[in-house]
């Protein structure tokens, strides 16, 4: 895996704003639905992927010898693993998936998940 850098995950959101734009453009639902599936697969769409960032960035700065301690930093990192918690629940966002697959009469996917991307 390549070094991460801030541009390699600008690069990332960048992509999520071409596909936003695309999704304005009112284009096919069917390949909307290819496109968008893989963000919000169960276990490694962004929802969950988005958590597991911030409690990870939590824990970095929870851990790291140079952060200083006190009530406004422990209000930090309970303020990131609270949008942990909040974004891990939309994780069932795949289940809204399945809803469209079943409107466009899709097959499905296959592999684990039901993603297409897989």
């Amino acid at each position: 895996m390549p070094a991460l850098t801030p541009d390699t995950i600008r690069t990332a959101t960048e992509t999520l704003t071409g596909l936003t734009d695309y999704l304005r453009d009112s284009p096919d639902p069917v390949e909307a639905l290819a496109l968008v599936e893989p963000l919000l697969d169960e276990s490694t769409g962004l929802p969950v992927q988005l958590a597991d960032t911030l409690r990870a960035l939590a824990r970095a700065v929870q851990d790291h010898p140079d952060t200083p301690r006190g009530k406004a930093t422990n209000l930090l990192v309970d303020e990131l693993r609270t949008a942990a918690w909040e974004l891990t629940d939309q994780h069932t966002l795949h289940y809204a998936l399945d809803d469209l697959r079943a409107l466009y009469g899709s097959v499905g996917a296959s592999g684990p998940g039901g993603c297409w991307c897989r």
